[in-house]
């Protein structure tokens, strides 16, 4: 198979995890003989350093032209610390997501056997969870308007604003990812107090019986946020609005024991889009000691979303699987064994997937 990837390797540690995904990328081409053509783009501080905005066109033409993106981290504290900053990185993100369509954020949390001591909730509660959130990713209150202050800057206000056909996207999607996993829906609100809470709510409650093998549940975000540490294995798929998912996700992915594990899909009318969840973490930007296996296992995500390719993705997983129980890890997971450098992860991979 041909395949066209655009790498938008971003700001921070961004570059080096990308590195190492590209790695095992290239590995797979080897090993099941696919041609993979790379095209880079620059986004984030980076582009508003080279070229004054943080979304380029020319960076949005390569993504257009491209079969899927993998995209490393965006921030740089230089303008986290100043609020008069009147363009910023994260403004590149939302762009990004709204020029390509990227309607809906697949981010799913599960367990690894040999880290379960490493999440700050009980073993019995967290081992076997197998949850996906679909949060919904153009819409809401990072969009709506207007929003602004007054005139005399002694008000905020931002609009949540959403449309029957942007839930209802998100809605078919979840429930075709529900029948493929354990046939449990969630829908995640507040109804009780938010308008548009309630058009979720009736949206979902309409389209469910085309889904006759599905469970719906209904419930408000403040509960799930409380039994997501309770007992994530209640869940399996969960689909939410912008905010809440924003907020949710993040929560769900300390499960692990390690946001640098966590992998993730943006998918939507023009393409598709894999990123880890981590954030750039800029003060360990250059330093070869970022954990890449989030950026890695977002390859996996690309080979099963973007292609279809089971094997390719499980032969991405299962090396990631066999590094951690190896050892191979950086030093966030050694716990004081040997610490192995970002692209010495990256390297074990790459030949461990070459002699698999």
């Amino acid at each position: 198979m041909e395949m066209n990837i655009a790498l938008l390797p971003g700001d921070g540690i961004g570059p080096e995890v990308i590195a190492q995904a590209v790695k095992v990328v290239e590995a797979i081409g080897k090993k099941f003989n696919h041609q993979i053509t790379f095209k880079e783009a620059i986004t984030g501080a980076a582009a508003i350093d080279a070229v004054g905005q943080p979304y380029p066109e020319e960076t949005h033409q390569v993504c257009l032209q491209s079969d899927a993106v993998l995209f490393g981290a965006i921030g740089d504290p230089k303008f986290d610390n100043d609020p008069s900053a009147k363009v910023r990185p994260e403004q590149g993100l939302l762009e990004m997501r709204k020029r390509l369509g990227l309607f809906s954020n697949v981010r799913p949390t599960f367990t690894f056997p040999s880290l379960l001591h490493k999440s700050p909730l009980k073993r019995e509660r967290i081992e076997g969870t197998d949850l996906v959130f679909l949060r919904e990713l153009t819409g809401g209150i990072y969009f709506g308007e207007p929003r602004g202050r007054n005139e005399q800057g002694t008000k905020a206000f931002d609009t949540c604003v959403y449309s029957v056909e942007e839930i209802e996207r998100l809605a078919r999607m979840g429930f075709e990812f529900a029948q493929k996993r354990r046939k449990l829906l969630t829908c995640v609100d507040k109804a009780n107090v938010l308008a548009t809470s309630r058009l979720w709510r009736e949206t979902v409650q309409r389209i469910a019986p085309e889904y006759p093998d599905v469970k719906v549940e209904y419930e408000f975000v403040d509960a799930v946020a409380m039994r997501l540490v309770q007992w994530p294995k209640a869940y399996d798929v969960l689909i939410t609005e912008n905010l809440f998912g924003d907020i949710l996700t993040d929560e769900a992915s300390v499960i692990s024991g390690s946001m640098g594990l966590m992998p993730s899909a943006s998918i939507g009318i023009k393409t598709k889009l894999f990123e880890p969840i981590h954030g750039s973490y800029p003060q360990a930007a250059g330093k070869d000691i970022a954990n890449p296996l989030a950026a890695v296992l977002s390859a996996s995500m690309m080979f099963e979303y973007a292609f279809g390719l089971m094997d390719e993705a499980k032969a991405i997983s299962d090396a990631v699987n066999l590094s951690l129980e190896s050892g191979i890890v950086t030093e966030d997971l050694a716990e004081g064994d040997k610490a192995y450098k970002t692209s010495e992860v990256g390297d074990w991979l790459a030949s461990q997937i070459a002699k698999s």
